[in-house]
């Protein structure tokens, strides 16, 4: 199975994402969703005298990013197939819990910052990247105009944290405080050009079966729409789309 590459795709948030973390040097780091596990790789690089563990719900990343480790190193890093809401993680095991683009999917946010939370120390931070609204991402809007996620309400989704006063209201009841916005404002980048971007694209979890799932002419005319936009979008740095996104920071209480 050929994976999307989302480290390429989002490698001009990562920057902003690893000045956020601010990993120390003996941190105990929790990566939520990671993924094939480039940020946990990197926060146990930066944990020098401590450790990573990436969690993420799929078997197929969660295989891949431990193939990579095995190969790449480095030795203080781990991962396990977990599911963050409900994991029995260790009492206060961890300083920090981090994640790029892994916590808008939940059934239950407020329930799986609990559980995160009682994984953290008292005092230990929280530092997740997240989508602002639908409409203010163009790999989205564009892309996918069929999709409808709710963009206001927290829950399952990739825009269910964009709402600040929403998401500080989920983290408050989870155990938060000191919670923090900032804006990141950089474009995705989906291939060095708009045919492998197309190629890309039907990598992507559920977008070859949502062409698939069109009849006959409607797919081959969006298949057009689609390289179409992709040629549209085409610079001298790659195929890029706008998007914008949050990085939210919070101290968990402890209690």
């Amino acid at each position: 199975m050929e994976l999307f590459d989302y480290d390429a795709e989002l490698r001009r948030h990562n920057a902003h994402f690893r000045a956020a973390a601010r990993v120390g040097v003996r941190d105990r780091v929790l990566d939520v969703g990671c993924g094939t596990g480039q940020t946990t790789r990197e926060a146990a690089r930066a944990a020098i005298e401590g450790s990573a563990v990436g969690v993420d719900v799929s078997e197929v990343m969660v295989e891949h990013a431990r193939r990579i480790s095995e190969e790449q190193g480095p030795a203080n890093v781990s991962f396990q197939l977990a599911d963050a809401q409900t994991h029995p993680f260790p009492p206060a095991s961890f300083d920090l819990c981090i994640s790029r683009f892994g916590t808008m999917f939940f059934a239950d946010p407020v329930a799986a910052f609990t559980n995160i939370g009682r994984a953290l120390r008292p005092g230990g931070r929280l530092v997740m990247l997240v989508w602002q609204v639908r409409d203010r991402n163009e790999w989205v809007s564009l892309l996918r105009p069929d999709r409808t996620d709710t963009v206001t309400a927290p829950g399952p989704g990739p825009f269910s944290l964009a709402d600040p006063a929403a998401t500080e209201s989920v983290l408050a009841a989870a155990g938060f405080t000191e919670i923090g916005f900032t804006d990141v404002a950089e474009p995705v980048y989906y291939g060095p050009d708009s045919s492998a971007a197309y190629d890309n694209l039907l990598r992507l979890t559920g977008y070859a079966a949502f062409l698939d799932s069109l009849e006959p002419t409607e797919s081959e005319h969006t298949r057009a729409r689609v390289r179409s936009i992709l040629a549209d979008h085409q610079s001298e740095n790659g195929v890029l789309f706008d998007s914008r996104a949050w990085i939210i920071t919070a101290d968990h209480s402890g209690t």
